[in-house]
């Protein structure tokens, strides 16, 4: 592995960080509804855990209300209790056809404890992105204790990878702000 693979290394490691805190980012509730609510709840289809968003449409008609239409009607009854035993706090009202969930306001106690939940999802993306930074540099050790480096380059490239490190956790740091933002705005 050379320094430019040490680097590659680092910094997709770090924007898979990145993006796992998106994901858990989607799945906080607002006052207002969004598809990604639900779409990585987990329903028993045909006996296998399947994500929503597979055997459904998810659509958002109103600023509070979520549809999920199954693709097979049949399935209606797994969904729905796929969402009451989910932690999302919503529940399904079916019509045979599709299910409807309204999304209602939070309570100041709430918001509080989701922006609470944000902090704690934004410091372990942090934590694993500064995780990611010390195998990078303990990579560029042992580049240069191979000999593959001098201690320059190995100085040079941990420089690189605190500036990466630097700029993914602003990325971190602008996302759950934006997002305690959204939670304590609605």
């Amino acid at each position: 592995m050379d320094k430019d693979e040490v680097l590659m290394d680092t910094e997709e490691r770090m924007e898979k960080g990145v993006q796992v805190l998106r994901g858990q980012l989607q799945g906080i509730r607002t006052g207002r509804a969004t598809a990604g609510l639900v779409d990585s709840i987990r329903v028993d289809y045909y006996g296998s855990p399947t994500p929503l968003k597979q055997i459904a449409s998810i659509s958002v008609p109103e600023p509070q209300q979520i549809v999920i239409k199954p693709f097979d009607a049949s399935v209606i009854g797994a969904i729905s209790k796929a969402i009451q035993s989910s932690d999302v706090g919503l529940s399904p009202n079916s019509d045979g056809r599709l299910i409807r969930l309204n999304v209602p306001s939070l309570s100041t106690e709430r918001r509080r404890q989701l922006t609470a939940r944000v902090k704690e999802f934004a410091e372990e993306s942090r934590v694993a992105i500064r995780n990611v930074r010390r195998d990078g540099n303990k990579h560029a050790d042992q580049l240069q204790k191979d000999k593959l480096l001098t201690e320059d380059e190995r100085d040079q490239l941990k420089d690189a990878i605190q500036e990466l490190t630097k700029q993914y956790e602003g990325k971190v740091n602008d996302m759950a702000l934006a997002k305690e933002k959204e939670v304590m705005d609605e």
